[in-house]
């Protein structure tokens, strides 16, 4: 009996439906500034309450374990943008521009017929508000923009738009929604992209007080004690009286309490703009075919080790928030520890719609994860800072991540490198290692020796793969 290639076909898909490739998806992608992988109450901050993201969690999925390749805001967003590396795209400090020769998912997803729109902030070559190739709607502002009252350029119109930021970027971001979606015939790209929470951090008026009774208290990394410095590199007790250390605090602009008590405040705001975003899908009911991304640029650190700010590969530095959501695709409240990375962003939207990736995209789609968690997938990353002429209190670092281990090594400075067993330590106050790299042996605690060896061999080999030509490598192994 003759059977048609059609029939085979979707017997096929029947037997394997991980193997039939879902239709292109609506994409809505969501930025935020600045936010910690812990600042959401799903993830058991001890009193920040976010109602909107906790509902998307259980209705979506929540990679535990994710994290930037380069924590620094610019940066990290040209590799969201590429799905490469800081030492490919070149975008490594604040200022620099994202080069329009570089491919990146907006571009591809206009390509491939996509309604496409940004809202927000850029903060790619701050010195211009200009639109950006990749979007039929443009609505953002110079650099770093302000919390109220913004210049926005508005697909070439520059105008002051009243009001706090994070609500002005959600009416912008609802009103394009509403009129994208009643072309049932083109796929959107929606990428809207928050200015909170970034430092000083203003939270909207509503909000002000909402933080004024809460009880907290300091991380144990942050004292200021020979026993808490223990075998830390230099820099890191020397930056906490600078700039971006607990006892300067930006130029003693503000102190710790209100440092964190405004930092959560303002995030009450990207709370309720997500809430009002998935409300508009839900009403036009297109939330359960949608594929919904919520992360942050980096993390940020509350004064762990002495530090304010970004840049170090501490974790509360290098983890970010991320979740997914699309009922049709995804069980709801699914929580995955695959090593994910901003990286990663880029391909898995471009599979969402069904477009191709790039050759020479450096990251790997996550978005059949959720569906097939058995999926080989990387065991260790890359991570890579290069230091800044604006803000040298933080070296070049270059480190390894697995599910269990760290490695940071410094270059352009003569300290102590850092290892660290996460499972005993996930605060990271125990350098296994005790002696600067430029004495040899480095003297390794016990038991953690072959660790060592093993952590420099796979740092060595990352940056071989990916072609970090920048900084003097160890190719040694001694």
């Amino acid at each position: 009996m003759k059977v048609s290639r059609t029939l085979i076909l979707a017997l096929l898909v029947l037997a394997f439906p991980a193997l039939s490739v879902a239709a292109p998806r609506n994409v809505v992608f969501i930025l935020v500034d600045d936010m910690r992988f812990d600042s959401m109450s799903n993830a058991g901050h001890p009193f920040l309450e976010t109602p909107a993201l906790d509902r998307l969690a259980a209705r979506g999925v929540k990679f535990r374990n994710a994290f930037v390749t380069t924590s620094l805001c610019s940066p990290s967003r040209a590799t969201i943008l590429t799905g490469l590396y800081a030492h490919r795209h070149r975008i490594l400090d604040n200022s620099t521009r994202l080069s329009e020769s570089i491919p990146t998912f907006p571009t591809i997803l206009k390509k491939a017929g996509y309604q496409t729109a940004f809202v927000g902030k850029w903060h790619m070559g701050g010195s211009s508000d200009d639109p950006r190739p990749g979007f039929d709607y443009w609505a953002s502002f110079k650099g770093q923009g302000k919390y109220f009252d913004n210049d926005f350029n508005i697909n070439g119109e520059r105008k002051k738009v009243e009001g706090y930021v994070s609500d002005v970027i959600t009416r912008l971001s609802t009103e394009w929604l509403r009129k994208a979606a009643g072309d049932r015939n083109k796929r959107f790209l929606l990428y809207m992209s928050h200015k909170a929470v970034h430092d000083p951090f203003t939270p909207a008026p509503r909000h002000a007080d909402a933080m004024a009774n809460v009880e907290f208290e300091p991380p144990a990394s942050m004292a200021d004690t020979p026993d808490n410095y223990h075998r830390k590199p230099r820099w890191v007790r020397e930056q906490r009286d600078s700039w971006h250390g607990v006892n300067d605090m930006y130029f003693k602009r503000t102190h710790f309490d209100k440092f964190i008590r405004d930092f959560n405040a303002a995030m009450l705001a990207v709370d309720e703009s997500v809430g009002t975003l998935v409300a508009l899908l839900e009403e036009l009911e297109l939330f359960d075919s949608t594929v919904v991304i919520f992360t942050s640029d980096n993390g940020f650190l509350h004064g762990e080790h002495g530090l304010i700010d970004k840049r170090s590969m501490y974790e509360e530095s290098i983890r970010v928030p991320l979740l997914m959501s699309c009922p049709e695709l995804f069980e709801g409240g699914a929580a995955l520890d695959h090593l994910v990375l901003n990286v990663d962003i880029a391909p898995t939207i471009i599979e969402a719609a069904g477009a191709e990736v790039p050759g020479g995209v450096q990251g790997e789609s996550f978005f059949q994860l959720p569906t097939r968690p058995d999926l080989p997938w990387r065991r260790s990353f890359l991570y890579e800072y290069f230091w800044e002429r604006a803000y040298p209190e933080t070296p070049t670092v270059f480190g390894v991540r697995t599910d269990r281990f760290k490695y940071m090594e410094y270059h352009g400075v003569w300290d102590t490198n850092e290892l660290y067993d996460l499972q005993a330590d996930p605060r990271e106050m125990r350098n296994l290692l005790s002696t600067p790299r430029r004495k040899r042996p480095v003297a390794v605690d016990e038991g953690y020796e072959e660790t060592y060896k093993k952590l420099r061999r796979e740092l060595n080999r990352l940056r071989k793969k990916y072609g970090v030509l920048i900084g003097q490598p160890d190719w040694s192994e001694d």
